[in-house]
């Protein structure tokens, strides 16, 4: 066939196919983003929710376990609370390993407190009831502060090294703020003159809230000596000894940047 010179020769661009393969892409990852907010939502759902109900669902039930056990076995005497000997390390103080709560050292065995008032349990075993009225907080406190054997499960945990429940030293304790129970989330809304009851084999000791540090670094290892005396704020915390109790956890919520410190007395 001949072309004139005035004639032109149609040209088609053939573009679906390109566009179709475009709209293709687009889809795909459409789904890759929706499939991964899917994903990012299951694993908060399963960390801010789930967690908590498996944890606090496990810690309830020690806690039945213990006050059972403990209501059909006979009391064990126990000498003199305040003048009777301590549970606090030889030294006095703890590692800066045992003292960065909540989250850090192992469950190590820790030099032997009363055994009437710990029962002598093996590590990580719930050897406590901890009640705070104020938070309608009831808890299992744990040998430790191992996340996976003790404060993922929902108790709270004892510093190693630290006295036993109404001893002359101090009773330290950790505890989540958030996630896995949370059990102390709420412990900023604690306020001096609020009681706090640990409850043993042997008895209920009862403690009174005292001193609040609401910030402190996870390296202040002072918190949970004998005679409790932040290193980084040292105006928070006492001179004498006595028969105190120290709760931990992270601070602000959802971080564990910073430590709260909440304080009491064994009042009875």
């Amino acid at each position: 066939m001949r072309v004139s010179s005035g004639q032109r020769i149609p040209v088609v661009v053939q573009s679906r196919g390109r566009r179709r393969a475009g709209a293709r892409a687009l889809w795909v990852a459409a789904e890759t983003v929706v499939t991964c907010g899917v994903v990012v939502l299951l694993l908060v759902v399963h960390q801010l929710w789930w967690t908590n109900r498996q944890a606090r669902a496990e810690a309830l039930q020690q806690v039945r376990v213990l006050e059972r056990e403990w209501d059909i076995s006979p009391p064990v005497p126990v000498p003199d609370l305040i003048t009777g000997s301590g549970g606090a390390s030889p030294t006095g103080t703890v590692t800066p390993e045992a003292a960065a709560p909540p989250v850090g050292p192992s469950d190590a065995p820790a030099p032997r407190p009363a055994a009437e008032d710990l029962g002598d349990p093996p590590p990580s075993a719930a050897f406590a009831v901890l009640r705070i009225p104020r938070l309608g907080l009831t808890v299992p406190v744990a040998r430790g502060i191992s996340k996976r054997s003790v404060l993922d499960k929902g108790y709270v945990g004892h510093y190693p090294g630290t006295a036993a429940p109404g001893r002359t030293g101090n009773f330290a304790l950790a505890g989540h703020r958030n996630t896995h129970g949370e059990p102390f989330r709420y412990v900023n809304r604690l306020v001096p003159g609020d009681e706090v009851s640990v409850r043993t084999r042997a008895r209920t000791y009862v403690y009174r809230v005292d001193q609040i540090l609401r910030q402190t670094a996870p390296r202040d290892v002072g918190v949970v000596r004998a005679v409790p005396r932040s290193i980084v704020k040292p105006s928070y915390g006492y001179d004498e000894p006595g028969a105190y109790l120290t709760l931990t956890t992270c601070t602000p919520e959802f971080s564990s940047a910073y430590r709260l410190v909440v304080w009491a007395k064994l009042v009875r």
